[in-house]
């Protein structure tokens, strides 16, 4: 890690500065530890994120690094909204008072609406952004979006803290979206959940590979039953 300084004083970087635009890059970095980082990553546990989180500085460089994702043609098809200190309660009243407008809501769904966003110091809502400029496909963008939460998983991970990336109703609530100021052509692709993790997680089932691929031959594979 890198220091800078910052208002007077020294600030611990999390990542290197990017290069100049126009840079020539290596294609592949072979790396035994990211290799066994990907093949151990595992998202933390939602009831089990606490203080500390990233800073306001820390948080920035950590989105920073999550925009390096496939991008065609530079669209940029996505944006953040983020919660830390206080406006993740105030932010929690306001789905409270969404949740409890449902008809038939139960004390309880309103109490839990409220904490949702407490579960961890840092909340980050990616925004999908796409634009129809008739040359690039909106799901092409929308699936960037997802790389980006992705990748923001990872670089939280990579500096040592957990998250986990959630979806649940608020992400699809015209009312939250109201809230969030969204435009009609966007939506939530997720809400990202960055803390200290308190308790390990365990691994789980992982889908059978061989079972999900097929390798073409130039001919229609027929279904297998």
């Amino acid at each position: 890690m890198s220091r800078k300084k910052s208002k007077g004083r020294s600030v611990t970087k999390l990542f290197p500065d990017p290069p100049p635009v126009g840079t020539s890059l290596l294609a592949a970095r072979p790396a035994n530890a990211v290799r066994s980082f990907l093949a151990l990553r595992k998202s933390a546990n939602k009831l089990f994120l606490s203080e500390p989180g990233p800073t306001a500085e820390e948080l920035q460089e950590l989105l920073t690094i999550a925009v390096r994702v496939p991008d065609h043609r530079k669209m940029a098809p996505w944006r953040f909204i983020t919660f830390q200190g206080d406006a993740r309660a105030q932010f929690g009243k306001e789905l409270a008072h969404i949740a409890g407008r449902k008809p038939g809501a139960e004390a309880r769904e309103v109490v839990e609406a409220a904490g949702l966003p407490l579960r961890a110091p840092t909340v980050v809502a990616v925004v999908s952004a796409p634009v129809d400029d008739g040359r690039t496909p909106v799901w092409e963008q929308e699936l960037s979006a997802g790389a980006l939460c992705y990748n923001l998983l990872l670089a939280a991970n990579a500096c040592g803290w957990g998250g986990v990336w959630l979806s649940e109703w608020i992400m699809f609530n015209p009312d939250v979206d109201a809230l969030l100021g969204l435009a009609a052509n966007e939506r939530l692709a997720g809400f990202i959940y960055i803390g200290t993790a308190t308790a390990q997680p365990q691994e789980r089932i992982r889908p059978d590979v061989p079972a999900l691929v097929t390798a073409w031959s130039g001919t229609q594979p027929s279904a297998t039953k």
